[in-house]
Order: structure tokens, then C-alpha cells, then sequence
């Protein structure tokens, strides 16, 4: 989604999660209300029908911040009432935004830094440790994290072998999702590889309705649309080499990636116009309104569109029909990316705050209500409030360690997480001018060089 945590090690790809989505995609949505019970210990008092034990916080306030916002944000929000309701606690939600670091240098340097961060990329992480603004996470939650979490998702929260992130949200980031209405009326198939899906796009273009929604607005769905189709096509070992800038931005590589992106991009009429003015949920609310001609038919971005189809007015399942990423070489691409959650004031309602997002009950809350992914493998699949939704989720927790994370989360933030520089910008004007694929890498290498410091 969105600089280079030193303790992250990328992982290998995986066919399964592709294997597994194809069989959801033609799927109606249901309902999923189900309640988790029990009873384990942290500290503090019990609580009956939840699965973590928290400590009473009458009086006690707290704030955390985050980028989300519209549906997403209110959503969290719910999780953060039941927090309240179970503790006593008051918990006020600070809107942040991009590049969240420099949110909350502003904050720290007013003296006002909120309690917890939700931070977007394992660099960011670090950063926050470099700076010292960021406290370990208590025994409490490392014990949740423990018991409920991959070593993998767990290490990702680390720094120099400290945990101070609680991954609370995760999301696939390997799909295309398509007007259904659209698609019957065009005839046209889910591709599996990147050559089907040209063809798929020009039968959509053939039926009158433009074939693909770009948020262009926001440089880091640009990122997405090129570490999918790096990752399937340089594999998952140059993957790796470029994300930690072993490998510059000029090699062979990146050119293929980008000249294949521009079979997309740079086709005349095949990406909706205004994309560097659309974004984010614009681009996916525009492939499903405006009936069996809306302004796009397909729409790449992770899980978490949900959230904005629902906006839209459709169903997921029904309306919305989901593939996953087409395979551009040898294997599709797995790509996924979180938010963590990090203590930025340490304190006994935050830690608790902590404890809780790392259990299944906070958990369990947002994924009944969509468009959210969570790494915590004691979630019930069932409460997810649709199939293609179910089977994203196991996909991901089937996974276990075997995953890769966002690149440009991967990266400093002022390359791969920056509004208006570096990779953002760069891939913002190459989807203005496709055609530019030398000028593109000099000008990523030249960001690239002078944020990684050479």
C-alpha cells in the first residue's frame, strides 16, 4: 500500500492462494454473525464470551491514530466501542494522514503524539524505533501474538528482535475485481494469465464500456500494479534484490515490467479517463455504478475494495466478481500488505488496547463487517460476510509464513511511501506518458539511490 525494516525477510511465493480464490469467485454473498467465546488469561478482570481478559480502565483515555477514513475507519471504530464497553476506557480516533511518519513527528513535536499509531509499512516501524518514539509491546500481547499469529506476521513487528507491531490488519493484494453485468453482457472470461486478460480487456473495450478503473490520484495503487506484475514476471528473487535496492532501478528487469504495465496503460481508451485525478475509492465506486455502463469494467486493487463496492451499491459475489492477479510469468503473484498497530505512549490502557487488537475478538468484530483481512489464524473463516471474502481469508492464513510483503512498504518511506515523490510520483507520471520506460527508471533509480543512501 504504501521504508526498510531490517528485520524483515521476504518470504517465498505461493501458487495456493491463487488456486484456492478461483474456486470462490462465482459466489454469492451470505451473512456471517457468529460470536467467539471463551476464556484465556491476560491481566486485569474476566470478561465473559470473549476469548482475552482485560484489565478495568474507568477514567482512563486514550487516542489512536490511523490513515483510514469513510467506511473503513468506522468500521474500526466499532472494534474500538466494544474496547471501551469491555474496559471502561474512552478511545478517540485521530484521522491521519500520508506519510503517517511525518503525522506524527508533527504530533510528537507539539507534545500531543497519540497513545498508538496504526503504521502502514514495516519501515515505518523501524523509523519509529530510530526515533525512539515507539515502546515495546507488553508480555499480555506478545503472549495474544504468540498464540494467535505465524512467526512470519509476528517477525514482521520486530525490530532487532524486539516486538513493537501488532499486525491488526493484512490484505491481498493480488486481485482484479469486475463488473459482473458487464462481463455477461461482453462475453467475457477470467483470464488466468496476462495474455488472457488483454484479450478479456479487449472484449470489454469491443462491447462499448472501457476496461480498466485506475486510481491514479494515489501513487501507491501504481505501486501495486507493478510489484504484481514484477513479481510474476522477474520472480520472487529479483523481487527481493529490488526491494532492498540490490539491484537498481535501470536493470532489464523493471524494463519488461514496465513495458508489459503499458500494454495496459498506454492502449488508447483502455484506462478510464482521469485517472491521475481519480482516487482510490473513486476508482473502484466507478466500476460498479451507472448500471451495465459504468465508466470501467475491472478494477485492480486488494481485498479491502469491499469496502467501496459496498459503497457503490453492489454486491460482492453477485455484482462484484473477483480473479486473482493474472500470471504475467511462470506464477501468479501473491502480494500482500498490513497495518500494525504501535505504542507510541506506553501505559496500562495501552497495552491493553495492544492486547486486544492482537486477539481474535477485535478481530472478529471488523471481519463480520467487510472489506477487511485479518493475519490472526484464530479468526472463525466463518465470520466473514461472504464467500469470495472466506476464501481470501484462508487463503491467507493457509499461507502461514509463505508470503510476500508490499515492495514500496518494503522500502524508505521517502521512496515507496511518499505523496509526490519517489515511486509514487514516478509511476504517476509514467501512467501519463507510458511510453516513457527509460526515463521512468532513471528517474526511480535516482529517488531509489538517495532515499536507501546510494
Amino acid at each position: 500500500m504504501r521504508s526498510t525494516s531490517s528485520t524483515y525477510r521476504t518470504r517465498r511465493v505461493i501458487p495456493t492462494v491463487a488456486v484456492l480464490l478461483a474456486g470462490a469467485l462465482s459466489l454469492t454473498a451470505c451473512g456471517g454473525d457468529d460470536d467467539k467465546s471463551g476464556d484465556n488469561g491476560a491481566t486485569g478482570g474476566t470478561e465473559t464470551g470473549t476469548t482475552v481478559t482485560l484489565p478495568k480502565l474507568n477514567g482512563k483515555s486514550l487516542e489512536i491514530a490511523a490513515v483510514w477514513s469513510g467506511a473503513e475507519q468506522a468500521n474500526f471504530k466499532k472494534v474500538l466501542a466494544e474496547f471501551e464497553k469491555r474496559t471502561g476506557a474512552k478511545v478517540t480516533f485521530v484521522p491521519a494522514q500520508d506519510p503517517i511518519v511525518n503525522f506524527l513527528g508533527s504530533k510528537i513535536a507539539g507534545g500531543q503524539p497519540p497513545d498508538i499509531a496504526m503504521l502502514p509499512q514495516p519501515g515505518a516501524i523501524k523509523q519509529a524505533v530510530d526515533r525512539k518514539w515507539a515502546k515495546p509491546i507488553g508480555t499480555a500481547a506478545k503472549a495474544e501474538l504468540a498464540k494467535n499469529y505465524s512467526q512470519g506476521w509476528q517477525d514482521i513487528g520486530k525490530v532487532d528482535g524486539t516486538q513493537y507491531g501488532v499486525y491488526y490488519k493484512a490484505a491481498n493484494k493480488s486481485l482484479i475485481w469486475y463488473n459482473a453485468k458487464v462481463f455477461e453482457n461482453a462475453g467475457a472470461t477470467e483470464p488466468k494469465t496476462w495474455d488472457e486478460l488483454l484479450t478479456t480487456a479487449q472484449t470489454v473495450y469491443d462491447s462499448g464500456v472501457t476496461p480498466f478503473s485506475v486510481g491514479g490520484a494515489e501513487g501507491w495503487t501504481l505501486t501495486d500494479w507493478f510489484e504484481n506484475v514484477y513479481l510474476s514476471q522477474a520472480g520472487p528473487e529479483k523481487y527481493d534484490q529490488l526491494a532492498k535496492h540490490e539491484i537498481k532501478w535501470t536493470d532489464p528487469s523493471v524494463k519488461d515490467a514496465l513495458t508489459t504495465l503499458a500494454q495496459v496503460w498506454g492502449k488508447k481508451d483502455y484506462v478510464a479517463t482521469g485517472a491521475l485525478q481519480t482516487d482510490f475509492p473513486a476508482s473502484v465506486t466507478q466500476t460498479f455504478k451507472g448500471g451495465d455502463q459504468p465508466k470501467a469494467g475491472m478494477v485492480y486493487e486488494g481485498d479491502f475494495a469491499q469496502v467501496n463496492i459496498g459503497t457503490a451499491g453492489a454486491k460482492v459475489g453477485t455484482d462484484a466478481k473477483v480473479f486473482p492477479f493474472p500470471a504475467v510469468g511462470d506464477t501468479a503473484p501473491v502480494v500482500s500488505g498490513g497495518d500494525a498497530a504501535v505504542i507510541l505512549k506506553d501505559s496500562e490502557a495501552a497495552q491493553a488496547l495492544a492486547t486486544f487488537l492482537a486477539s481474535p475478538d477485535a478481530a472478529t468484530i471488523q471481519a463480520k463487517l467487510g472489506g477487511y483481512l485479518s493475519p490472526n489464524k484464530s479468526v472463525d473463516n466463518s465470520v466473514y460476510p461472504n464467500p469470495v471474502q472466506q476464501k481470501i481469508a484462508k487463503a491467507l492464513i493457509d499461507s502461514g509464513d509463505d508470503f510476500r510483503f508490499d515492495m514500496s512498504d518494503q522500502a524508505p518511506q521517502a521512496f515507496g511511501g511518499t505523496p509526490g515523490k519517489g515511486e509514487w510520483k514516478a509511476l504517476q507520471d509514467f501512467l501519463n506518458n507510458p511510453k516513457d520506460i527509460a526515463g521512468t527508471q532513471q528517474r526511480l533509480e535516482a529517488d531509489a539511490a538517495a532515499a536507501y543512501g546510494g
